[in-house]
């Protein structure tokens, strides 16, 4: 497995792609943070990888 991660580009949280991908568009979990975050942000090379995989990235 591919782990996919997004990193908030104001406060550095992690975000996993299946949080991402599940929610597309979400504010940012990040203490104080209003950075809003969405699945695009990731590099489309990232994007279909977890979309053709997607079973294998449930929780």
């Amino acid at each position: 497995m591919h782990i996919i991660t997004f990193t908030c580009p104001e406060c550095s949280t992690i975000v996993a792609a299946n949080e991402l991908e599940k929610n597309r568009v979400m504010k940012c979990p990040g203490l104080n943070c209003r950075t809003v975050l969405r699945f695009e942000d990731l590099p489309e090379n990232e994007q279909e990888h977890f979309l053709e995989y997607r079973d294998q990235y449930q929780i």
